[in-house]
């Protein structure tokens, strides 16, 4: 009990902004905690818990699992949670999951196969049935960590606990993960994330950081890997997204009020993103919109629908979207026309690769179409091992896994040395190595998340 009650008091200076916090905490932590009411594996959970899921161990959840407002959940590394289709996570309180490099977690739905090889239809591939809930944060949930997790099948069925946290009907699908609190922090890190029915993440304010994750084969019509709204400060970097429906990250600032969304996406690979999604116009890298302001600078885009939208209506904030260092590569001349999407507010940067001035025509404008032909194959990045150029007898949207691939650089790379590393990140998450960010990786002099000297994404 002891050990709660020093939890909730941690959760209360995170819910209170305290700034004494960032000075002290390592006095609070300087003691290890030994596990506060372990928890048995030898039934099924099902409603009201708190506690330790102790490592090594695995559990299966009978039901929808409620940590209450002022409880804690605490999942030790090496844990495997089997989560079948009436079940999720409704995070009122705090949860904490500290898997791993050596002995990540796992919450996935035991016996499902997955069905990574090209040309299996959507309709019928598991990652896109949303075979459980999610882990669905309500508005008193001051503190979210998750590292070195496998997060797999989720989106499901928000059903009749989970549905009110989310503001829908039960029948409605949820996330893998949703985050709201505008005093809240949300940390993700060095986890992976396969397969969702919509977004795999949606956060709707607070303060968060995303770094080193992996998004896999997300999103079947429609999904961002990670949709950011209103009121919502932090970063993104360091994350690999490869098959997305849509974008990569989006920001936005729909339904923010006195906080704006401000986010900066740097040092991401994005990899065949966009083409499950078939509106005109929609999907494909990185996005901002509707009243979002930030920073993108030293991502790797490679073969998505589109590259960088600053989106015009509803507008983001473009007096403080700022961006360059980017770097796209296309294997189809209607990849390379949309380097800088057509009809959006997506200014050419002479500092991204291939440079815009080289392809653009004389005269061009802010929002004029452009022949890319140019450009079609150039600068290979030269990954380690990459689909680039695109294997033959496929197509982009066949490529949605990392599987076998390694996005790390090859020396000779033209990605090498080429970012920008004249900013911060924003860091607006503690750092401690279990109830805050491990680390806070700064922008590399690389351009996409691998970099090689060995920092950045570690998958």
């Amino acid at each position: 009990m002891k050990n709660l009650i020093l939890l909730s008091c941690i959760a209360f200076l995170f819910l209170a902004g305290c700034d004494k916090l960032a000075t002290e905490k390592v006095e609070i932590y300087k003691a290890e905690i030994p596990p506060a009411s372990p928890i048995s594996d030898a039934a099924p959970l099902c409603g009201s818990i708190k506690g330790t899921m102790l490592a090594g161990k695995k559990y299966t959840l009978g039901c929808d699992v409620v940590i209450n407002e002022g409880d804690t959940l605490i999942i030790q590394e090496g844990v495997r949670i089997n989560v079948p289709s009436v079940a999720g996570f409704a995070v009122k309180g705090v949860l904490i999951c500290l898997g791993t490099k050596e002995k990540p977690n796992w919450i996935t739905v035991d016996g499902v196969a997955k069905t990574d090889k090209p040309g299996v239809d959507p309709a019928k591939d598991p990652a896109y049935q949303g075979l459980w809930r999610g882990i669905v944060a309500a508005t008193t949930c001051p503190l979210l960590v998750i590292k070195w997790t496998h997060i797999e099948f989720g989106g499901g069925a928000a059903g009749p606990i989970i549905g009110p946290l989310l503001g829908v009907a039960a029948s409605k699908n949820a996330y893998d993960i949703f985050f709201q609190n505008p005093q809240g922090v949300f940390i993700l890190e060095d986890s992976w994330l396969y397969g969702s029915v919509d977004d795999p993440i949606r956060i709707v304010g607070g303060k968060i950081g995303m770094y080193r994750n992996t998004f896999e084969k997300c999103g079947y019509t429609g999904g961002e890997a990670v949709n950011i709204k209103g009121g919502t400060v932090g970063d993104f970097a360091y994350n690999v997204c490869i098959g997305m429906a849509t974008n990569g990250p989006k920001a936005s600032n729909n339904g923010g009020s006195n906080i704006q969304s401000n986010l900066r996406f740097y040092n991401n690979t994005i990899v065949n993103c966009g083409f499950r999604r078939l509106a005109t116009g929609r999907g494909g890298s990185i996005n901002y919109e509707e009243g979002a302001k930030g920073m993108f600078y030293n991502n790797l885009m490679v073969n998505c629908k589109y590259g960088p939208r600053v989106v015009k209506s509803p507008p983001a904030d473009t007096a403080n979207v700022f961006y360059g260092y980017n770097y796209n590569y296309g294997d189809s001349l209607s990849i390379a026309n949309q380097f800088i999407p057509p009809t959006y507010l997506t200014k050419a940067q002479a500092t991204d690769i291939p440079n815009p001035y080289t392809y653009l025509p004389a005269g061009w404008k802010i929002g004029d179409a452009y022949n890319g032909a140019k450009v079609v194959g150039q600068n290979n990045p030269m990954f380690i091992n990459g689909p680039v150029p695109l294997p033959a007898g496929l197509n982009f949207r066949d490529i949605n896994t990392v599987d076998n691939y390694n996005f790390g650089l090859k020396p000779g790379s033209p990605a090498i040395g080429k970012g920008f590393t004249g900013f911060t990140a924003l860091g607006v998450v503690p750092v401690h190595p279990k109830y805050g960010a491990t680390e806070i990786t700064q922008p590399g002099r690389d351009i996409g998340a691998y970099q090689t000297n060995g920092t950045g994404n570690n998958h």
